[in-house]
């Protein structure tokens, strides 16, 4: 299959990043890196998730983020809700797009939400119902996808079987987590091909981390494949939880220089890219976890 001429970049580091970061980060910051995210022209931004601030400290202003926003015209800004209240907390500051989430893993499900996988779904169903009569799109993540820091080797059947849960329950899209960032590309490519079997390949998007390495190897791999969405974080924030000083989501600007040089439209200008994940890791006290932001910056200090 040839490769897809344009590619869906769904950024997530103002939410899956900046929520593992142990830094506290202001609101004011916040938005102004989601702005210019919005600059640098990405065109879906997870802007907040809607948790307990108990157990994500750093997402505690989620309502004020999704009521500071300056919404470009074509940029949306999902938000993660775990349950109904998160939903009807989302909705009562205009969130218009919002994400769910379950594991492919039995053991992360217990260790991360503390319930079964069919437990969860069984949470989200009425959440998806609800968004779906206010209409509001609903996009889901399915987690462990390609190994679980509890269980080690997930059964495909499994990923395939959860998403496809996801998918039929209303979710417009699955995006498909390799939440430890353990893959390689032969495995990232018969991951899909047996999601394939339930969900259309346009309906899936690849959300891979980096802890290994093999991030852009995977993509690669999947992009073989038809998959034309993918999940990243800019400057790659957000550590890996499961892997002591790892790093966690593949970098957007790596993501978009790799793009690029296979000719696929993305969108998006890489120098304002850099330049957004430049603004954030200068609050958070260090450089960007990006190999292409790191060539940027030496080549401009030249």
């Amino acid at each position: 299959m040839p490769l897809p001429k344009h590619v869906k970049i769904v950024e997530v580091g103002p939410r899956d990043g900046l929520q593992n970061e142990k830094t506290p980060v202001s609101t004011d910051v916040k938005l102004h890196f989601i702005d210019l995210l919005g600059e640098a022209g990405l065109s879906v931004i997870e802007a907040a998730a809607f948790v307990s601030p108990k157990w994500v400290p750093q997402m505690a202003d989620h309502a004020e983020i999704m009521r500071g926003l300056k919404r470009r015209p074509g940029v949306r800004y999902p938000a993660l809700v775990p349950n109904l209240k998160g939903y009807e907390a989302a909705r009562a500051v205009g969130v218009d797009e919002i994400a769910v989430f379950a594991a492919a893993s039995e053991a992360f499900s217990q260790k991360n939400i503390n319930c079964s996988i069919e437990e969860s779904l069984a949470r989200f169903a009425p959440v998806v119902e609800a968004a779906r009569a206010d209409g509001v799109a609903v996009r889901g993540y399915v987690s462990c996808v390609l190994g679980c820091p509890y269980q080690g080797e997930v059964p495909l059947s499994d990923v395939a079987r959860v998403s496809d849960a996801l998918f039929e329950m209303g979710c417009y899209e699955v995006s498909l987590g390799d939440t430890i960032g353990v893959g390689t590309p032969e495995k990232a490519r018969r991951m899909i091909e047996a999601v394939a079997t339930k969900i259309p390949v346009e309906k899936l998007a690849a959300h891979f981390h980096d802890t290994w390495g093999q991030a852009l190897a995977n993509l690669y791999a999947v992009l073989e494949l038809g998959v034309a969405t993918i999940d990243s974080s800019a400057a790659g924030l957000g550590g890996c939880p499961y892997a002591r000083g790892a790093t966690g989501n593949v970098a957007t600007e790596d993501v978009v220089y790799m793009l690029q040089g296979l000719g696929i439209e993305t969108g998006i200008d890489l120098d304002k890219l850099a330049a957004a994940g430049r603004y954030i890791n200068s609050h958070l006290g260090r450089a960007p976890a990006s190999k292409v932001a790191a060539a940027l910056a030496a080549r401009d200090a030249a």
